[in-house]
């Protein structure tokens, strides 16, 4: 496997390609020849000198794809029309069009598309699947996702792509909520429906949308409500609930505080299930916490949960199966973001599925 972008994330997989068994880490590539360098002599591996050079190299099997949210699409549809395996982090693109197109050619080559979605490896996260998937809130009819959190100056500072819709394609829906985005039609199913507002109402120096309000009808019937925002100093949480015909409800919180507050370096603490209030599992929730915290003592979760994803990529290919992220699941967390989008846009609901529209990824008047 070769690392493609070397910015602020690639340092997670890095550290997971050295130790995934069943694959070995080779090269590394950026579009700064300074910045290959260094990480190539850092983590022992080949420097590229472009994608050229390294989709000919044939030591390389499959690629991760770390680069900006633009440059997404062209590296994977690269990489698959070489016959080379891609994951690629979150989002999968920034269009439904450009996702397509990866889903199409990486078909048509034979080979695999995986989305970065670590969180759905985290334990909490886990125990909210298996009690959905048995039953244990009767039907599910009502989720509440929430993120608030905190994007200061310095962040949209790291890199010259970020807060604008030419190098992000979006705010916070594209990039800090896509992983909630994922977990909420994960544990729902897919979305028919949506009704937005998107607003920047406090960073009047970058392009993009910082508040984001959407109402969603799912295919099952179920209704769900999405608040994000990244204006809340120092943040707070991101969070997911989930609420059963039975008067049953689960959730779990996945973020406490923020992880881009620029000279703070606190601990942060571990996902945990928040509410569960499933009579048979009384007494459960506070053991484990207590476990979930034990186990957060003694591993980089910014680590540990990327190479569990990397190790079902590596299994996926190993085996000829699909991996647990695959390609249409990344585009249907595109199609959600692009629904809350063309609702803003519009004015007025937005029914799914969606077919490409030359108006995605353009700037919103927000």
């Amino acid at each position: 496997m070769a690392l493609v972008g070397l910015g602020k994330v690639s340092a997670a997989h890095a550290a997971a390609l050295g130790e995934v068994p069943g694959s070995r880490f080779i090269g590394v590539l950026d579009t700064d020849p300074e910045r290959t360098r260094v990480a190539a002599s850092r983590y022992g591996v080949r420097p590229y000198r472009s994608l050229d050079e390294l989709l000919e190299d044939r030591a390389v099997d499959a690629i991760t794809v770390c680069t900006p949210h633009r440059a997404h699409a062209a590296t994977a549809i690269a990489a698959a029309s070489a016959g080379r395996h891609v994951l690629v982090e979150k989002p999968m693109a920034t269009t439904l069009a450009e996702c397509d197109a990866m889903i199409r050619v990486a078909e048509r080559n034979g080979v695999r598309i995986g989305v970065v979605s670590q969180r759905r490896w985290y334990p909490p996260v886990r125990r909210v699947k298996t009690v959905l998937e048995r039953g244990g809130i009767g039907r599910p009819i009502l989720a509440t996702l929430q993120l608030l959190g905190w994007r200061g100056p310095e962040y949209y500072a790291m890199d010259a792509w970020r807060g604008s819709w030419s190098g992000e394609g979006g705010g916070i829906l594209i990039n800090q909520a896509i992983h909630h985005l994922d977990l909420l039609e994960w544990f729902m199913g897919p979305v028919v429906e949506v009704d937005a507002y998107v607003a920047n109402l406090s960073h009047p120096a970058i392009e993009v949308e910082d508040t984001a309000i959407g109402i969603v009808r799912f295919e099952s019937g179920a209704l769900g409500s999405i608040v994000a925002s990244n204006c809340q100093y120092p943040g707070l949480y991101g969070r997911i609930h989930v609420h059963g015909d039975s008067g049953c409800s689960v959730g779990v919180q996945t973020e406490t505080g923020s992880a881009f507050v620029a000279g703070q370096n606190q601990p942060i603490e571990p996902p945990f299930n928040d509410v569960w209030t499933i009579p048979e599992d009384a007494g459960h929730i506070a053991r484990w916490r207590r476990a979930d915290r034990r186990s957060a003592r003694a591993r980089d979760a910014g680590q540990y949960y990327h190479r569990l994803q990397i190790e079902d990529f590596v299994a996926a290919v190993a085996g000829q199966r699909e991996p647990a992220v695959n390609g249409r699941d990344g585009r249907s967390s595109v199609e959600l973001f692009t629904a809350l989008y063309r609702a803003q846009r519009n004015g007025g609901r937005v029914r799914l599925p969606l077919q490409p529209d030359p108006t995605d990824g353009t700037p919103l008047d927000c």
